[in-house]
Formats: structure tokens, sequence, C-alpha cells
């Protein structure tokens, strides 16, 4: 079985940082002449300047929501279904390579699948979860209109393993199958091979599958080692439908070590600000792919960056996994506060580190504090300032509390909703 994928997950760390910096120019670049929405979202940016991670820092984020909305405004005015962020497209459409599918994600938001091999770059995460050519994998991934079972299926072929569609739902048939071709590997959601196994148990049988990549959903480690009790060896891919596999677990079982092919950076909810190795935040990745170029897309997902390198000895950078969704908008007195006006709070007060907008109370008595890190814990000024400015920004009333700095929880929130609703 191979250790590694390839030699670029045992790179030296600086030789990775290099490549990856050195690409930069180029993709931003393609982006600006290909993508008509890349043209417009980094316009006035010189694409030559941007070649280290404080460059890359001064682009605007691309969030999920503001991509859903390009891409509602185009098809509206019967424009790219894409939003012109994608540099391919059909029937010469953009004037380019035709897309080799198209898939949709809830939203809707429309995904192409360009030409290159394993073009989700699932082969890495594949690999070190024990796969290997030869190998009958079971994809229990939905085949029906996401893009889910394909991005597993790409990668399977990439490293020479055959592939059963199995698809979602049908579960006694999809158990047939497994006892009838005895597949050693499963890819789906780690919830429905439970139910595949709980189904064999009941039926007095033991299925084939000895190991296991899932994603889609999380993954406790309570349910990993009820699995690997029955005998199946099971690892978690973190992936989306916009950016492909973003990083993977290994044996080690220390966090997940990020894909070759993307740049990651941890950022304050709201905002695009990188937050030191270590604090949570939002997870933005820039993603070399010449077909769907994303260039520091927010994911809306939380995680943080692990210290060392995984003891596999892959060199990549590690990050804990998903700890929770970073789109915290809020409804406070019939009015939405969202992560980015506590991020402007902190903006117009250099004296304020970090901030956390508590609601609390009960039903129809909405009550809001927000508590700031600072070295002043004394200054009344201070304190009046911020709720002048809370006031200002939120349009509601609301209390601050000043406190020393690292006293605020490191789990990525910005505002906690605390309020009962008994």
């Amino acid at each position: 079985m191979p250790t590694h994928h390839d030699d670029l997950e045992t790179r030296p760390a600086d030789a990775r940082e290099a490549d990856l910096m050195s690409r930069l120019p180029a993709l931003v670049a393609h982006a600006q002449r290909a993508g008509g929405f890349w043209a417009e979202h980094l316009v006035g940016v010189d694409p030559a300047q941007v070649t280290s991670r404080a460059a890359l820092a001064r682009l605007p984020v691309l969030r999920k929501h503001e991509l859903l909305q390009r891409q509602q405004a185009s098809r509206a005015s019967g424009g790219d279904p894409f939003g012109g962020l994608a540099t391919i497209g059909w029937r010469g459409l953009l004037h380019a390579r035709g897309a080799r599918r198209v898939y949709q994600s809830p939203g809707p938001i429309y995904e192409p699948e360009g030409e290159a091999p394993d073009y989700w770059r699932s082969a890495r995460a594949l690999t070190a979860a024990g796969f290997e050519a030869g190998d009958l994998i079971h994809n229990a991934f939905s085949y029906h209109l996401t893009p889910g079972a394909w991005i597993m299926e790409a990668g399977a072929h990439a490293i020479g393993c055959t592939v059963f569609p199995g698809g979602v739902g049908n579960t006694e048939q999809q158990l047939a199958a497994i006892l009838d071709l005895r597949p050693v590997g499963y890819c789906g959601t780690p919830s429905f091979l439970r139910i595949l196994v709980d189904k064999a148990e009941a039926a007095g049988v033991a299925l084939p599958i000895h190991k296991a990549l899932v994603s889609g959903e999380a993954f406790p480690p309570s349910l990993r080692d009820w699995l690997a009790q029955r005998g199946i060896t099971a690892y978690q891919a973190y992936a989306t439908a916009d950016a492909g596999l973003i990083a993977y677990e290994t044996q080690a079982r220390e966090g997940l070590v990020l894909d070759e092919g993307v740049l990651l950076e941890i950022v304050r909810p709201g905002t695009g600000d990188p937050v030191p190795d270590g604090e949570v935040g939002e997870v933005v990745v820039t993603v070399f792919n010449p077909a769907y170029p994303l260039i520091r897309f927010g994911t809306g997902d939380l995680s943080a960056v692990l210290p060392g390198t995984c003891p596999t000895g892959r060199t990549n950078t590690r990050i804990r996994g998903w700890l929770g969704r970073a789109d915290q908008t809020t409804k406070i007195k019939g009015m939405f506060v969202h992560p980015s006006q506590v991020a402007e709070v902190l903006r117009r007060h250099p004296q304020a580190l970090r901030a956390r907008l508590v609601v609390s109370g009960r039903m129809a008595d909405d009550r809001m504090t927000l508590r700031v890190e600072t070295t002043l814990t004394d200054d009344h000024a201070l304190r009046q300032t911020l709720a002048h400015t809370l006031r200002e920004v939120t349009k509601l009333r609301g209390d601050v509390e000043l406190v020393a700095p690292g006293s605020l929880p490191n789990d990525g929130k910005v505002i906690e909703d605390a309020r009962s609703y008994d």
C-alpha cells in the first residue's frame, strides 16, 4: 500500500510556500482575463504584486452568498449561468473548452467540472485512507444533481480503483449488492455507513468493507471507534462542491492535512483579516484550478491551524477539522446583526483587540453585551465610546464589558446567542 500519494506531500514546507506564492500572480491574471466576475471583483489589482500572503490578504474575500447572488443576477439577465466565475462553459459559452458536467448545489449554485483527471483532487485523500489500485469501492454519495459522488469517483479512478455507483437510499438493494460484489472500500456519509452496518448485523451477516473515506457531515470519534470495532477503518475528507478537496485525515488521526492544490487562510468571521495560527476563524481558500479559479473563497466553515507537521511525514499545514459555521448572523429585537458589524466596531477602536457580542434574555426581551478584550479594562471613556459605536453600527443599544486579553473563548464565535427560548 502506498504511504503517500506523491512527493509533493513530503517536500520541505518552505519549498511548498515558495511554489504557492510563485503561482499566485498567474492565477490572478488568468482569472481577471478569462472570468468576467473576476475582472470586476479584482479591479485595480496588479497580479504581479500578489506574491505574498500579505498581498493576498489585501484582496477581497468572496463568500458563498455573494457567489449565489452573482449567479442569480447573471442568469436573470440571460448571461453566464456561472456568473462569470468559471473560465469554461458549453456550446461555445465563454469561447473556451466546454465543461464535462455541470452540477447544482443548494441555492441553487451551479458548478462546472472540467476535463482534468482527478478534477476535484480527491485521490490524495483516498490514498491517505488506504485505498489502492484494484480496490472495488462502494460509492454511496449522491449521483443526482450534486457533485459528491463524482468527486470521489474521479479520485478513485485516478488511483486505479473500480467504483460501484450505489448512490443514496435503497438500503436493502445496496446491501444486497455489497454482499454480492464484496467491495473492500466505501465512500459516502458516515451515517449511511452505520445504517448499512446495522442492517447487515440485523440480517446476521458481516460487511466485506474494511476501509472507508467519509465526508459530508460530522464524523465524531465515537462513530469512528464504533466502526473500528466492526473491522472498518474510516477516515474523513473535508471537501466542498466549489473548491473540491480542501483537507484530509491521515493514519495519525491528528487533524486534517491540507491538499497540495489549496492555499488556506483562517480569517476572523465577518472580515478578511487572517488570525494568528491556533485561533479559530473562517476557512478561506484559494484554489489553483484554471477551469474554476477561486481566489480567497470563504467557505463559511470554522477551523484553526494546528502547530507542527503530521507524524506520517506529510509537511503541509494541518487544521483541526470542522468546528462550526462562521455565519453567525443573529436577529436581535427584529433586526439582523452580522459578524461584519462587530468587526466594524473593532476597526474603529484600535484599543479593542477582540470582541464577542453576547445576546441574552428571553423571547421578546433581547439584551446584547459587547465583550471586548483590551489592556484598558478600567477605561470608562473607552467603554462609553464603544457603546456609542455599537449603537451607530447596529442601530441597537447594548452594554459594553471590557475584559483582559485572552479572556474570550477561542471558538471562532463573534456573536453568541445565549437567549432562553423556554
